[in-house]
């Protein structure tokens, strides 16, 4: 389990109170798998012995950052603070906090493999979106309308709705939509049904 030498910037060096030496001291974390363990902690954490002994002998060596919010990130706390799993990863392996959004690249946001986070903006996340559970047409960005009764297909760009053509063909209008994320680099995931993670166990 290795992380980073990657000595961390003064900027990035603490998020909300926590630094980097601090999430080490307190975490081991595998970029292999994505998963974390309490190490055990000496005075510089727990001054008062007693308290030592009982969080080490009740919490050290077992599995950490397993609590899951109702979007599906991990998450745990470090200094009375709520920190998600995927940033604390970051953190941990490269030796500064993330400056941006992580995107998790396969779509579950429980899978915190090193190999699976990337920073990004916040339009830049939204181009690896998930199928909205709301879609009718099976393809982000295209719907049907009743009234011309055609196939729309529309994309949004940094906010802004576009619209990419209306259709007689439900192909067409998805050749076009597929088109359009190329055209403005969306990743190829965005849009998925499910994670790949799913996909790959037949859900």
């Amino acid at each position: 389990m290795t992380h980073s030498d990657k000595a961390p910037t003064a900027e990035a060096n603490e998020e909300r109170g926590v630094s980097i030496l601090s999430l080490r001291a307190m975490l081991e974390y595998d970029p292999t798998t994505g998963l974390f363990i309490w190490r055990e902690r000496g005075e510089g954490l727990i001054s008062h012995e007693a308290s030592r002994l009982g969080w080490n002998g009740r919490w050290a060596g077992s599995a950490a950052f397993l609590t899951a919010t109702r979007q599906g990130y991990l998450s745990g706390s470090l200094a009375s603070r709520r920190f998600f799993a995927h940033r604390v990863a970051w953190a941990i392996h490269h030796g500064t906090w993330p400056n941006g959004q992580i995107d998790h690249i396969n779509g579950d946001k429980a899978d915190n493999r090193i190999a699976n986070l990337r920073v990004v903006d916040s339009v830049e996340n939204q181009r690896n979106a998930k199928l909205r559970s709301t879609n009718t047409s099976g393809v982000m960005g295209v719907s049907w309308s009743r009234r011309d009764r055609r196939w729309n297909a529309r994309i949004t760009i940094a906010g802004v709705g576009r619209h990419c053509g209306a259709f007689v063909n439900y192909e067409d209008a998805v050749a076009a939509r597929l088109a359009a994320e190329k055209r403005v680099g969306f990743h190829p995931n965005h849009g998925r049904i499910h994670s790949i993670k799913d996909a790959n166990n037949g859900n």
